[in-house]
């Protein structure tokens, strides 16, 4: 006999972490299976920091999502005791007509967002670790921050696992499948589970469960780098706002020191490398150490001092850059979240809430119309 739950979660990570919490928090029999440790480093949902902002300049649709996402995270904060979100102040910076600049001016604007439009000039003097270029722009904004997502993971497991839920790490799923009873059950390397439903937060593995997702959440190996400064004062979180910065050709981003030494700073989508995320080559090497340093030097020339650390994770990108989040428009027993193309972590807490609500009746009181699985084909 399969053990059997209301909902099965695949993939506990940053998505599925906080989806295993909000339906146990609902009173769903819940179990979620993680192939790694709980936190690991093999996917999208590490690396010690990551930005949350008010106003992102990705499209307006986004912005109740991420007024409950605050709202989640600070109840989750209470919940668990942890501190996950840090306020620093937010700069979205590039030239005047950069999509970065002006999207995030938009979104202020329009949805009456506490805002400052500041020059380059005007930026680095207000924080002098930054050095942008004088005829850039930029928004920036105070209640932007950081959340530190191996402490989300762990807050909500410690709270998905307080209200029932049972966790089991390095558990790989080898395959699911539909019985004659309309039951899924789900097999692992050690046991076989059935379920109502199932929930699937796999990640950068995701087409390994639903192969038509491998042509619209592709995983593209990224790389992160952490630069020794010449003034910590200059980094610290009091002193350095977290920053999205778009230049003539690429966008850049990165954040005050916080919890080990050194300022943090990637670029989207790095070198652009589609990947297969077993195969992927995740030790980081002189050319990604190269591409973050120059930036550094040109931009914040106070923070590229000897490098403390280098790093490499997944960003799972669609083709719009918009995230997945729904269930499967043949398959309502299977609701999806995939696809967050570098720019989801600071909605997990409400993500988890919405897959929580999509698994449970199909409905959820956010609209997700932006985030269909359908619209791709």
């Amino acid at each position: 006999m399969s053990d059997y739950y209301d909902v099965i979660v695949i993939g506990v990570g940053g998505m599925g972490s906080a989806a295993a919490y909000h339906l146990a928090d609902r009173g769903i029999d819940t179990l979620a299976l993680e192939r790694y440790d709980i936190p690991h480093g093999m996917g999208s949902s590490h690396g010690v920091t990551r930005i949350i902002r008010r106003a992102p300049s990705e499209d307006p649709a986004y912005l109740p999502l991420v007024e409950r996402a605050y709202e989640n995270w600070r109840e989750l904060e209470s919940e668990t005791g942890r501190d996950l979100l840090h306020i620093t102040g937010g700069i979205d910076a590039g030239p005047a007509d950069s999509t970065v600049f002006t999207g995030s001016r938009q979104s202020c604007e329009e949805h009456d967002i506490d805002h400052e439009i500041l020059t380059g000039d005007e930026v680095n003097e207000r924080f002098p670790g930054y050095g942008i270029p004088e005829d850039h722009r930029a928004v920036y904004q105070p209640e932007s921050g950081f959340l530190v997502p191996e402490q989300g993971i762990i807050a909500h497991v410690e709270a998905a696992r307080a209200a029932g839920a049972e966790i089991r790490a390095r558990e790989p799923v080898e395959d699911f499948t539909t019985q004659s009873d309309g039951d899924i059950r789900v097999s692992t390397s050690r046991e076989t589970y059935e379920a109502d439903k199932l929930v699937i937060t796999a990640g950068a593995w995701t087409s390994e469960f639903l192969p038509e997702f491998g042509a619209y959440a592709v995983p593209v190996r990224q790389a992160l780098a952490w630069f020794g400064t010449s003034d910590p004062d200059l980094f610290a979180p009091d002193n350095f706002p977290v920053f999205v910065h778009g230049t003539e050709e690429d966008h850049f981003y990165g954040f005050p020191e916080h919890d080990v030494p050194g300022f943090k700073l990637g670029k989207f989508n790095h070198f652009g490398n589609a990947v297969d995320p077993d195969e992927m080559d995740r030790t980081p090497n002189q050319d990604d150490e190269d591409l973050l340093r120059s930036y550094a030097e040109d931009t914040f020339p106070e923070g590229a001092g000897p490098t403390m650390q280098l790093a490499t994770c997944l960003f799972t990108n669609t083709p719009d850059n918009h995230f997945i989040v729904d269930t499967l428009p043949d398959r309502s027993d299977i609701t999806v979240g995939a696809g967050f193309s570098g720019h989801g972590f600071k909605y997990a807490s409400a993500i988890g809430e919405i897959l929580a609500s999509l698994a449970i009746s199909g409905e959820t009181d956010l609209d997700i119309g932006l985030f269909g699985a359908d619209r791709f084909d």
